[in-house]
């Protein structure tokens, strides 16, 4: 039976300050949640708000206390009940996606198995995509970024496009080609306007991404924009991708018509649990899936349907490492997962003390 439920904050700061084309941050906070069973604990994580914390405390743990740990599909489903007069996406989403990893982890724990080979290896590592490009950095900060990936042996890169809400759009193609030249030939270029750009405009940009050869065009309009993302993907050539924030399978299902690629977020689209299955969704519907940002966590899901790659962002890459030790190394261009320990192989590091805010 579950004993205890806790959780954590831990807020790590940025090398500078970074922005998108909508949204500028100086820091990023990670939520944990740890699960209590007969000598063992689950560990699991979002990138979120503080107060994604409080919902574990105050609203899941009541919940899971008390409950058989072997029983994860049935955790998740009471979790959500518990949520419908808060609403159960966004913050209290993303605090159930932590629990609900931390629940498989405890799971594959007791029974002393890899969580990969819990929920069927498949393969043993999964192509990664180098991630960052902030709109922010200077010309020596993207050189220096890139060249990381290329030694990292990342065959895709993407940066961020869409400056100021779509207001430097000869910037964002001059930053695009730019990549083009420094990632060198047989890497492919990816580009993320967060929801930018108007319809019209994403229209143009899109068109000229065609031409540079640009295979991923993600969030071209906002994600809400259903209308919009579904003439785009029939206006351009390269993949219309959307999905980071859905939190649930109806929002997948909305997706899936007006999307080449879907993108899940195991931190927001209700964990394990939520990815898997919206990862059935989209193969029904012959659609690829690809894991959004959190590295470290998405490794054990290698064997997903339709897992394209997993999004190898710079700032959960570098934060990872500290925040738990365990964390699955990217080499080749891949990610590892850990296949000799049970569970997903990360506990809490010491390290991440020092970046403990609650």
């Amino acid at each position: 039976m579950i004993e205890r439920v806790d959780a954590g904050v831990y807020v790590f700061p940025t090398p500078y300050p970074e922005a998108d084309g909508t949204f500028e941050w100086s820091a990023t906070t990670a939520v944990t949640a740890q699960v209590y069973a007969a000598g063992e604990r689950g560990l699991g994580w979002t990138y979120s708000s503080p107060a994604a914390a409080s919902v574990i405390t105050h609203h899941l743990a009541e919940v899971l206390t008390g409950r058989e740990a072997y029983d994860v599909a049935g955790a998740w489903r009471a979790m959500r009940r518990a949520g419908r007069n808060l609403g159960t996406r966004g913050l209290y989403g993303q605090a159930l996606s932590a629990a609900d990893i931390a629940l498989w982890d405890l799971k594959a724990r007791l029974l002393g198995v890899p969580l990969a080979d819990l929920f069927g290896r498949g393969r043993g590592s999964i192509p990664v995509y180098g991630s960052g490009g902030f709109t922010t950095q200077t010309d020596e900060q993207f050189t220096e970024q890139v060249a990381g990936w290329r030694a990292a042996g990342c065959t895709a890169m993407k940066i961020k496009i869409g400056q100021g809400w779509g207001s430097a759009v000869e910037r964002d193609l001059a930053r695009m080609q730019a990549l083009r030249e420094l990632a060198g030939p047989g890497v492919e270029i990816m580009a993320d306007a967060n929801g930018a750009y108007t319809p019209g405009q994403a229209r143009r940009v899109g068109a000229a991404l065609d031409d540079l050869g640009v295979v991923w065009f993600e969030e071209p309009v906002s994600s809400d924009d259903l209308a919009g993302l579904g003439a785009l993907c029939a206006a351009l050539r390269c993949d219309v991708a959307a999905g980071e924030y859905a939190a649930d399978a109806y929002e997948m299902a909305r997706l899936l018509p007006v999307v080449d690629c879907l993108q899940l977020d195991v931190t927001r689209c209700g964990g394990y649990t939520g990815f898997l299955a919206g990862a059935a969704l989209a193969a029904a519907s012959n659609r690829d899936v690809s894991g959004h940002c959190a590295p470290s966590l998405h490794a054990p899901l290698a064997g997903a349907p339709g897992l394209r790659h997993v999004e190898w962002f710079a700032d959960h890459a570098a934060l990872e490492p500290v925040l738990v030790d365990g964390a699955p190394e990217v080499s080749d261009g891949r990610l590892r997962s850990d296949a000799s320990g049970p569970g997903h192989g990360m506990r809490l590091s010491v390290a991440a003390e020092e970046y403990r805010a609650g």
